[in-house]
């Protein structure tokens, strides 16, 4: 019999917090089983594992659960050491999480917003989205130091925290119609471009279109739970 996986993987492929994990795991050149939640629905392992917030993705390193996309990246560079993701210098390693931290904050809910998972003004939403990209643009030019990456030379933490988004940036645009990544940001654009190319990403990064179906099917079961919810006396 074959030895079952050292990693596992609990998480859902159209998220961005899930795929930032994939990849960064794919960048160590780490062996993992993924283990797919059902759309609207959280497993019995996912709860299990992370019964805090009850979220993914949670990764179980020799059964061992961490929790929380930006705690398991760290979590992978250090149990993982080579290569690297985050910078050898702690005022670099720094400056590149809290970019990260920044990204989270200023990119998920917009986003979210545009494509009609939450309430609000989706014209504004698309606003706060591109004014937090021209802050990352600066960030890039900064952080890169004039290479190809936030990591230099190569493909990072922060890369792999602001990439994870790409995908949901195009879909974004498609459902709200409204623009993304403009002509304010043509370092970030070419960037992307550069990072959805890079071999331990491009076969991990979800298509804008798919993802686009995915939020139909995703609006689709949470109206369903929420009025079978209601149904209840």
């Amino acid at each position: 019999m074959s030895e079952p996986p050292v990693v596992v993987v609990v998480g859902g492929w159209a998220s961005p917090f899930v795929t930032r994990v994939c990849i960064a795991l794919k960048l160590k050149g780490v062996e993992y089983e993924f283990l797919q939640e059902a759309v609207g629905k959280k497993s019995e392992l996912l709860l299990r594992s992370n019964p805090v917030y009850k979220k993914m993705p949670v990764i179980l390193h020799g059964g061992l659960p961490v929790c929380e996309s930006l705690v398991i990246l760290q979590y992978v560079d250090e149990a993982f050491p080579v290569p690297s993701i985050l910078p050898p210098d702690p005022y670099r390693r720094a400056v590149h999480r809290f970019w990260a931290e920044y990204a989270d904050a200023k990119l998920h809910t917009g986003l979210r917003t545009m494509r009609g998972m939450v309430g609000g003004d989706k014209a504004d939403a698309a606003e706060q989205v591109s004014a937090a990209l021209r802050q990352l643009e600066e960030a890039l030019a900064e952080c890169s130091g004039g290479k190809p990456y936030f990591g230099g030379d190569d493909v990072g933490f922060l890369d792999i925290v602001v990439g994870s988004y790409i995908g949901w940036f195009g879909a974004a645009e498609r459902i709200a119609e409204l623009p993304v990544l403009d002509e304010a940001t043509p370092r970030l654009a070419a960037w992307a471009s550069r990072f959805c190319a890079y071999e331990a990403v491009r076969d991990l990064m979800p298509d804008a279109d798919r993802l686009v179906e995915f939020g139909e099917v995703l609006r689709a079961a949470l109206a369903a739970a929420a009025a079978n919810a209601s149904s209840w006396p």
